[in-house]
């Protein structure tokens, strides 16, 4: 039998399969998956007495780099900086962009909407919650804005619910995954529930969200920590930081924050639907 051709290409694969002999009968390409990367909370200019920002978050781009498929997309769920200079989000946006992958980000209670906004390129009035559509070919991204500027804690008011729920209605079908800074579900530690978002408001998200059955998941950053959860029977997932970890304490008093093995994660479009993968960086 002859050996396969080396010149044989998989133009719907990612990569093409490795072929043992006698083995071009049975092979069947499978088509990749679009994949969306995702990071949180780099605190760019921070100084909390821990490790540097900016090498956490080199150290996880590194890691997102040498990726075997490399990302579709990137998404960054807030907190990209820590005072909201212009400065900083030069920097976050410098390190970002060496990905090379096209960017999508949104703001957490750490970040000034004007700032990010003139630094991303994203349309809107400049103090106006940053929340969007991106349409990313098979996956529908979709932005929304919980932070209060000022303030830890989130909110999502009738005016920003009215928004997604027009919002997803305009592509019913289409696989969706949605994007936010603070997570919409109680972690049961009692100082990050007191900076999350309000049990009302987590009850109406959970409204329009039951309505729009082409979310697919929900994702967001905020409490340093891998944490998982669910909303309107859809996942609920957190990743860690790329800066500073929290430390889950069900009874301490106030937010325990220490050094730890930062994060990523991967979301996979799979026959319609999403799945994630959770990468440790150490």
């Amino acid at each position: 039998m002859k050996s396969q051709s080396s010149d044989v290409k998989f133009p719907t694969c990612r990569r093409a399969p490795k072929l043992r002999r006698g083995a071009a009968a049975r092979l069947r390409c499978v088509p990749a998956p679009f994949l969306v990367a995702q990071v949180s909370d780099p605190h760019i200019g921070g100084e909390w007495g821990g490790p540097d920002p900016v090498a956490g978050l080199t150290a996880v781009l590194d890691a997102v780099r040498a990726l075997p498929d490399p990302p579709d997309a990137l998404l960054v769920t807030g907190d990209l900086v820590d005072n909201g200079s212009d400065e900083e989000y030069a920097l976050v946006h410098e390190l970002l962009s060496a990905v090379g992958a096209p960017l999508h980000v949104l703001p957490g209670n750490h970040d000034r909407r004007e700032g990010l906004r003139a630094r991303f390129g994203l349309p809107g009035d400049p103090a106006a919650p940053v929340q969007y559509a991106a349409e990313l070919g098979p996956l529908r991204l979709v932005a929304l804005d919980t932070t209060i500027p000022g303030r830890a804690a989130g909110e999502l008011d009738a005016e920003r619910l009215d928004w997604l729920d027009a919002e997803l209605s305009r592509a019913p079908e289409q696989p969706t995954l949605l994007a936010m800074h603070h997570p919409p579900a109680p972690t049961g530690v009692a100082p990050w529930d007191e900076i999350g978002l309000p049990a009302s408001d987590r009850a109406a998200l959970e409204a329009v969200i039951a309505r729009h059955p082409q979310v697919r998941r929900v994702v967001a950053g905020h409490i340093h920590q891998p944490f998982f959860a669910g909303l309107a029977n859809r996942p609920v997932l957190t990743i860690p930081s790329t800066y500073v970890q929290a430390h889950v304490d069900f009874g301490a008093p106030e937010i325990k924050l220490r050094p730890g093995p930062s994060g990523f994660a991967v979301h996979a479009l799979v026959d319609g639907d999403v799945v994630s993968y959770l990468h440790t960086v150490s």
